[in-house]
């Protein structure tokens, strides 16, 4: 069984949640030591690692990043974690890069420094990592991710993903108890909850933009059956090709969920649950990778520029330290029946080949 493979099948028994990866983090930072790399575990007091291969030669420092976590999920009536999402992948992907490009000494100049950050489920694991220093030093960044089948198969690599700025926005709607025989005496937050997810679904953007927003989440309990309910709270999942519009989308739902409930004579507090960047992919990066694909796969594995309306939070790198220049890229794996589904799987031959195309970056950048 090659290296790959071997992470892989270790990894994927072991899921953990976000900030939780404590087995996960523990292996592949044992499995770095073992092939020599230095490696700074607990970043920011966290399960994050950043291992680093030193050419003692001056020269740029590149950074590669992979996610550890897995998603929850209810399975059969019983919560679990799983990975859904690949993460397993792109981890095990990672930490065989990193122990062949250090074997193979094929660091000649610069630094190499591989990331392996917790929790990017909850959109929460590269801003602990940026927080800890992991990126103070770096000038480009390259991450991945395992794409589904009707994106791009086996064989195939898509040498930039332009991902979707991502905001969970959560209303805590309250009104007045009643007896249900005296409704006059209430203010029902199920009715304001309702307006709320009509006043939503009504709102208009410019045509010109990508944009989206629905509601996710609807809970009310009041406990009884013969009692107005005083509160309730709805999820909103927003997204947006672009940053700047994210913002304007964020405060006109804001703004329609306070006014409509306000209405009825309710009260609404909105806060952000989760959050994450659109894509901000630099040029430069963007060619190495698809120099890298062509290299293992021929001009004819290199396909297009995708845009997705997933999110990654990825791409807080970039955000929060615009000097860095940030590639991100896809790689094709026959994955079905999608990303986050229980049953997600792909196949497993594609990861040995995002371990060259990492390889490959790694040359033409520090070889």
């Amino acid at each position: 069984m090659s290296k790959v493979l071997e992470h892989y099948h270790y990894l994927h028994e072991i899921p953990e949640l976000g900030f939780q990866e404590v087995k996960t983090s523990a292996y592949i930072a044992d499995q770095l030591e073992k092939a020599g790399l230095k490696v700074t575990r607990n970043i920011n007091n966290t399960t994050g690692i950043v291992a680093e291969i030193d050419s003692g030669v001056p020269g740029p420092v590149l950074a590669l990043r992979a996610d550890m976590d897995a998603l929850g999920h209810i399975i059969d009536g019983v919560p679990c974690a799983r990975h859904t999402c690949g993460h397993d992948g792109h981890s095990s992907v990672v930490l065989t890069a990193a122990s062949a490009l250090l074997q193979e000494g094929t660091v000649k100049r610069g630094r190499l420094k591989i990331l392996f950050q917790p929790a990017e489920e909850l959109g929460a694991g590269a801003l602990s990592m940026i927080e800890g220093g992991a990126l103070d030093d770096v000038e480009m960044i390259l991450g991945f991710h395992l794409r589904p089948l009707e994106e791009c198969v086996v064989g195939q690599a898509v040498p930039a993903v332009l991902y979707s700025a991502c905001s969970t926005l959560e209303a805590t709607i309250t009104g007045q108890p009643a007896h249900a025989a005296r409704p006059h005496l209430g203010v029902n937050a199920l009715d304001a909850a309702v307006q709320a997810v009509q006043a939503v679904n009504a709102l208009h953007l410019s045509p010109g933009l990508t944009w989206s927003v629905k509601a996710t989440r609807f809970l009310c309990d009041a406990g009884v059956t013969n009692s107005v309910p005083d509160e309730a709270r709805v999820v909103w999942d927003l997204r947006s090709q672009e940053n700047g519009p994210m913002t304007q989308l964020k405060e006109q739902v804001t703004r329609a969920i306070t006014h409509s409930v306000a209405a009825l004579g309710a009260t609404a507090e909105v806060r952000v649950l989760k959050e994450m960047p659109a894509a901000e992919i630099d040029d430069e990066a963007t060619a190495v990778i698809r120099a890298a694909i062509v290299e293992v796969l021929g001009e004819e594995g290199a396909l297009p520029t995708r845009t997705t309306p997933g999110s990654e939070d990825f791409f807080y790198y970039p955000v929060k330290r615009p000097g860095v220049k940030a590639g991100f890229w896809g790689l094709g794996t026959n994955l079905t029946p999608g990303l986050h589904h229980p049953d997600m799987r792909f196949d497993l031959s594609s990861l040995e080949i995002g371990v060259q195309i990492f390889k490959a970056c790694v040359r033409k950048v520090l070889g």
